[in-house]
């Protein structure tokens, strides 16, 4: 029962704490959750006109790192540590686009160039551990791109890089969707980047959307309590004496979740309704959607 739309040339962040569910959700785009465990109980993955979740495992082949390509958390564990970057990059390219070794080898060098990495025709024969953490994540986006996607998921992209570095990633994600006019799901737990990245923005909690809004509803007309202590977690510019907010509790165990609402155990303004019925989405304004007993 997770339902969002990305729209075309559209950035469209998914938030929410560690254990919420954003990456399963990702992969199950894809289709990279083995089956089994993973099973397709019900609904659809709709991706321009057909329906993913029908699709076999060939047909997916050709739509991955092709028409959808994805950006994973960790560079360092993504990458084949004993092939050579240049490798990496022109299996995908050959694989969809049918070009000799030295074609693809051309147009690896062209798309590292694109991505800022210096010297690229060399850098082709290096291996990952050869590479920082930040061109790491380059190569990765070079790698998702190299074949110009119209759809890009980006799994927190940035989590293991330093403030500065994280800034420069960034900043080339959205030169690189301008670029290639490629749809963005941009997943973090960081509510700051998602302030600078994204047209609209979705709230996970416990495998199950809470709210979805444009950037500027949410940031400014919120509805959820759990989007208010997300949002309330930030630290505020110039209070340097300032305690941060938390959100008591984890995120529930999903193999023996609670009744109802799954965030009622957690909520300060839970009612007896919330611990024994689900909230479903409801709309509230234009693009604006919640699910909580509090609107009903």
């Amino acid at each position: 029962d997770v339902n969002w739309e990305v729209r075309k040339g559209e950035v469209f962040g998914l938030v929410g704490e560690s254990g919420c569910g954003k990456s399963v959700s990702a992969l199950s785009i894809l289709r990279l959750i083995p089956e089994p465990p993973g099973e397709i109980e019900a609904g659809g993955i709709i991706f321009e006109g057909q329906d993913l979740a029908t699709k076999s495992e060939r047909e997916m082949q050709k739509i991955r790192g092709s028409k959808i390509s994805m950006v994973f958390q960790e560079p360092m564990t993504s990458l084949n540590p004993v092939f050579t970057i240049g490798t990496q990059i022109c299996d995908g390219i050959i694989f969809h686009q049918k070009l000799s070794k030295k074609q693809a080898r051309e147009k690896a060098v062209e798309i590292l160039t694109t991505v800022g990495i210096p010297s690229p025709a060399s850098r082709l024969d290096s291996y990952p551990h050869e590479f920082s953490g930040g061109m790491r994540q380059r190569v990765m986006l070079a790698i998702a791109l190299s074949n110009e996607p119209s759809f890009l998921i980006a799994d927190e992209p940035t989590t293991a890089l330093d403030v500065t570095i994280q800034a420069q990633i960034l900043e080339l994600i959205q030169d690189m969707i301008m670029k290639f006019n490629t749809s963005l799901l941009f997943i973090t737990h960081n509510m700051g980047v998602v302030a600078h990245m994204c047209d609209r923005i979705g709230v996970m909690y416990a495998s199950h959307m809470v709210e979805t809004a444009d950037k500027h509803t949410l940031f400014e007309s919120h509805l959820h309590p759990y989007t208010e202590g997300l949002l309330n977690s930030i630290p505020a510019k110039g209070k340097r004496k300032q305690s941060l907010h938390s959100i008591e509790g984890v995120v529930c165990n999903m193999l023996a979740p609670p009744s109802g609402c799954k965030f009622h155990p957690r909520c300060e303004r839970s009612t007896s309704i919330c611990m024994h019925e689900e909230p479903r989405l409801k709309k509230m304004g234009e693009g604006h959607f919640v699910a909580c007993h509090l609107y009903d």
